[in-house]
């Protein structure tokens, strides 16, 4: 995964994903993904995402009040926080990267939920090249989903296509390039393939993530207790934290990486060999495809001990990760690593502090554990808590 070398590089999408991602970050290989990567990276910047801390805490601002409006007069009430980080993390995606908000691409969000099942089983299925391109009733409603995302984009970027421009986000890079003469040009359907990619990974992955922290500190209210206490020491118990405060998160730094060691938001990651290699000792020939399996190894006992499937932070206050490389890479490792890491790192601290500055929370009694795979690891029932105001 770190090979630079173009021995080996990343498999292509099999057409059902592909629908789902379009032909964007994720699924790009060679020229055309170093072109796209240097775009895409500049709007997640590290400048870039400071500046979007108020707008993230403004997002969580307006979950938590409909928590207090849903609580009414009630000391204790219940709510599925699996429905409100994805609601959450949608407004936020919209806002930082497309210039809208959560109601502009609402129908958009919601074609894509439609999207996943679909996709999900393509995956786990054999693969028959040209089976994708019959009138099955599951191809004909994957069309049908792909056309009309892709309208909404189109309509969605000439909307917010010059606010966008101005402001500098996703969108408003990917235009400009749009414009530009150089090599770093790209075209309108490059743009809409972009869009997809970052509607889906930007919402699924944090919303998922925030859910899991969520539901392993109602369990373990020792926790708990300890990151609440950092947030008001260090931030007080009503203003949103500063960039420089969650970089002394220290407790919920160890909280968030074991969560992220614990529900992977990816669980393997692919690469397919592009000439004969040696690795370890051990001849592959080309055109062999190579699966890391994330979630197996976040979970492997010889990397972390005998308490390998329970949840303890604490692991995380020592760990280095140059003595263990290749043991803990939530969102990969080498030139592919995830481009939206640092905005999603941030928007977990954000959203939780904030949670933890205004609700004490446990597990309800109607909470069912089931986490599945779709696209990451969610529970597939929701995650039902109850909440009390601090």
């Amino acid at each position: 995964m770190t090979d630079t070398s173009g021995s080996i590089d990343k498999g292509r999408p099999i057409p059902a994903f592909r629908e789902l991602i379009g032909d964007g970050l994720v699924g790009l290989t060679g020229e055309k993904w170093a072109r796209h990567r240097r775009i895409v990276g500049h709007a997640f910047s590290t400048d870039r995402v400071k500046s979007w801390i108020p707008v993230i805490a403004m997002s969580v601002a307006n979950m938590l009040d409909i928590w207090e409006i849903e609580a009414g007069k009630n000391s204790e009430f219940e709510i599925d926080v699996y429905k409100y980080c994805h609601l959450f993390s949608a407004d936020v995606i919209s806002r930082i990267a497309f210039g809208s908000n959560y109601e502009e691409g609402k129908r958009i969000f919601e074609l894509q939920e439609e999207q996943l099942p679909l996709v999900s089983v393509a995956l786990r299925s054999v693969h028959i090249p040209g089976f994708s391109y019959l009138p099955t009733a599951k191809n004909r409603k994957r069309w049908r989903l792909n056309k009309e995302i892709g309208d909404l984009l189109q309509r969605l970027i000439s909307i917010n296509g010059e606010k966008s421009e101005n402001l500098k986000n996703l969108l408003g890079l990917m235009i400009s390039a749009n414009k530009n003469e150089g090599k770093d040009k790209i075209g309108m359907n490059e743009i809409i393939d972009e869009c997809k990619t970052f509607y889906l990974a930007g919402k699924e992955t944090t919303a998922n993530l925030l859910t899991w922290a969520i539901l392993l500190l109602a369990i373990h209210q020792d926790w708990l207790i300890k990151a609440r206490e950092e947030v008001i020491s260090i931030c007080g118990r009503e203003r949103h934290p500063k960039i420089e405060e969650l970089n002394r998160f220290r407790i919920v730094s160890m909280i968030l990486k074991e969560t992220l060691r614990l529900y992977s938001p990816s669980v393997l990651f692919n690469r397919v060999t592009m000439k004969n290699v040696k690795i370890g000792g051990i001849d592959i020939p080309a055109n062999t495809f190579l699966y890391a399996p994330v979630i197996s190894i976040h979970h492997d006992a010889e990397h972390w001990g005998p308490d390998a499937n329970e949840f303890n932070p604490l692991r995380f206050s020592s760990f280095d990760k140059g003595e263990k490389p290749a043991a803990f890479f939530p969102f990969g490792v080498g030139p592919r690593i995830c481009v939206g890491q640092k905005l999603a790192l941030v928007e977990l601290k954000v959203a939780l502090s904030m949670i933890l500055q205004r609700f004490e929370f446990e597990v309800s009694p109607g909470y069912v554990h089931s986490p599945r795979l779709v696209m990451s690891v969610e529970p597939q029932y929701g995650v039902q808590i109850l909440l009390r105001k601090v």
